[in-house]
């Protein structure tokens, strides 16, 4: 088995990281992370740029680097370890995080009810809602 959860970081995130920890190591399960970078693009002169794009990726990785210690330090209350894997992916955070998990076979994909920003989630809708309707697999959405 193998499952996703997509991580941004803020506590809800961090909730459903360590959720889907908690059954991957009972079902021995692989537990892979994913980040979606999304930086705001620019035309200039006909080129296509992004502002901050090595912070993003820097903060992606800590994002990322953050989870998998919560995860491994689920995992280790419970009295298990679990194989890792981490990803940053790019572009609208539903599309993305479907399209991995279809690609890579999971079994399943958790997500926080919420992520950083309510004023976004009111502007863009909810990521998570967008998941449960673009997933092949079943989504437990974390609250």
């Amino acid at each position: 088995m193998q499952y996703l959860v997509a991580t941004d970081g803020s506590d809800v995130s961090n909730t459903a990281v360590e959720h889907a920890a908690r059954e991957a190591s009972t079902w021995d399960a692989a537990l892979d992370v994913v980040h979606v970078l999304t930086p705001d693009a620019k035309l200039v002169e006909g080129t296509l740029v992004l502002p901050g794009e090595a912070e993003a990726v820097d903060h992606g990785e800590q994002t990322l680097e953050r989870a998998r210690e919560v995860a491994a330090e689920t995992a280790a209350d419970v009295g298990t370890e679990i194989d890792v894997a981490t990803e940053l992916l790019t572009g609208r955070p539903a599309d993305a995080i479907s399209r991995y998990a279809e690609d890579a076979g999971v079994d399943g994909i958790f997500v926080g009810h919420r992520g950083l920003s309510d004023e976004q989630e009111r502007v863009v809708g909810s990521v998570a809602k967008s998941v449960v309707d673009k997933a092949s697999v079943p989504v437990t959405i974390i609250k």
